[in-house]
């Protein structure tokens, strides 16, 4: 068993390949490689998108790989492999983002990246820090997560999904913000779990061990 963690520049790659590994090393779920070849993402038996930064840059540096992006649709879209998208990467599952230009996503989850414009002007952007999770909806691999467990958050765009059953989680930062979304074999957190200690690792945890 082999988990693909996609490297194509994004940046935080060294914390979220620790994590995966213990995590991986712990429930006995096989191997993590980091890679950027579309040959082992097409192989891999689960795929993990991280992301740092713009929506748009990090959009371009991966389709700018050569095959690597259509393997990841191919492998989640058609082969149903499971699918963990991480702060930009979870962003990418969405249908457009709004973050300086109009930037088209992966459109597996219906909404839009926009601008969080926290309804309290005491509040900073970019939301950045602990924040407490409102789970919405279950989900295999929020099993042990509760509300009002914490996540830690870097960002300044938010999506709006669609529809609200593909919303798992939300905080409220003068608002609701999305924090989880997923549906099908997909599943991704706008926070980083790798960063959230034991409320992030549990959700690694159960993402590798998840059978859906």
């Amino acid at each position: 068993m082999t988990t693909a963690l996609v490297d194509y520049d994004s940046g935080n790659l060294h914390s979220a390949q620790k994590a995966f590994e213990r995590m991986a090393a712990e429930v006995g779920s096989g191997s993590i490689i980091v890679t950027s070849d579309p040959d082992v993402v097409a192989k891999a038996d689960r795929i993990v998108l991280p992301g740092d930064g713009a929506f748009p840059h990090c959009r371009g540096e991966l389709f700018a790989r050569s095959g690597l992006a259509e393997a990841i649709v191919e492998a989640v879209t058609t082969r149903a492999r499971p699918f963990f998208g991480i702060c930009v990467g979870m962003q990418m599952m969405a249908t457009t983002g709004h973050e300086y230009e109009d930037t088209p996503g992966f459109d597996w989850v219906a909404g839009d990246i926009r601008k969080i414009t926290p309804a309290d002007p005491k509040l900073k952007v970019p939301h950045m820090g602990w924040n407490d999770l409102v789970i919405d909806h279950p989900h295999p691999v929020l099993e042990g997560i509760e509300t009002g467990d914490h996540a830690y958050f870097v960002h300044s765009y938010a999506m709006d999904v669609t529809h609200p059953s593909e919303r798992l989680a939300h905080v409220d930062y003068g608002g609701d913000v999305t924090a989880i979304i997923g549906r099908d074999t997909m599943i991704g957190t706008q926070f980083h779990p790798e960063k959230s200690q034991a409320a992030g690792l549990r959700m690694i945890g159960n993402f590798l061990r998840w059978q859906p």
